[in-house]
């Protein structure tokens, strides 16, 4: 049986070896860089592959046809499969050897996003001069420029336009978010509009070249165009052409 003195000695070893324990973890939770929040596979933040292309992801904030933050967008950030993100960055160099470069509105959208744009709809309302000029928005949907699926949310279509680096522009379309320093495309980003048909006419000459421009920058690195909106790409050879992601959009 230990003496005293031996079971003194075993329980300052003990109480030791607790206090040391606590303060490495203390040390490691106060030291350790963040864990990044995993993608799934075959998914990247565009950033990681070209930090170039301009951000100003609407649905993260209030500038976009809901005026609020759409559900799943928890930071304003552009996450799309690898494969679209290089085949992106490939415009983005020849966009930059032109002094412009790449404006990204929205990117992945995950399912969540897409019913919470869904049942916004169904609440009804009046046109709205700066988004639906001549719709109301129970219509949205069935007039096709709200849908009930979206194939953002498979990773490999992003909403974009072209601006001049460092530029910005005074222009601001009548239908459409503020351009954000686009160049001129006759209308803004989600404007929901027959205006913002991608072969609409007339339209302003300048307004015509920069949609042919972004048209054919674009199918040269393998996307195709949604007719309905000028700045609508989906990749035509995407990794998962019938599945359907639902993970939140997250910086990290």
């Amino acid at each position: 049986m230990p003496g005293r003195a031996e079971r003194g000695a075993s329980r300052h070893t003990f109480l030791f070896g607790v206090a040391l324990a606590a303060t490495l973890a203390l040390l490691s939770a106060t030291t350790s860089p963040a864990r990044a929040n995993p993608l799934p596979a075959g998914f990247v933040r565009l950033a990681d592959i070209d930090p170039t292309i301009r951000q100003d992801i609407r649905y993260a904030d209030r500038e976009n046809f809901l005026h609020r933050k759409v559900y799943g967008y928890d930071a304003p950030v552009c996450i799309l499969t690898a494969t679209a993100a290089k085949a992106l960055s490939g415009v983005q160099k020849a966009m930059v050897a032109k002094g412009l470069t790449l404006v990204v509105f929205d990117c992945y959208r995950p399912a969540r996003a897409v019913a919470d744009m869904g049942r916004w709809t169904r609440e009804d309302g009046p046109p709205d001069p700066q988004w639906y000029p001549t719709v109301e928005r129970g219509d949205l949907i069935a007039k096709g420029y709200v849908g009930e699926l979206s194939s953002h949310s498979r990773g490999s279509t992003v909403d974009l336009a072209i601006a001049e680096t460092g530029k910005k522009s005074s222009i601001h379309p009548a239908c459409g978010a503020p351009d954000g320093g686009t160049l001129d495309f006759g209308t803004g980003f989600d404007c929901f509009d027959p205006m913002s048909e991608t072969a609409h006419r007339p339209l302003p000459a300048e307004a015509a070249t920069n949609r042919r421009m972004l048209l054919a920058a674009m199918r040269a690195a393998g996307f195709r165009n949604y007719a309905r909106e000028w700045w609508h790409f989906t990749l035509a050879k995407e990794p998962f052409p019938k599945q359907r992601f639902d993970f939140p959009v997250t910086a990290n």
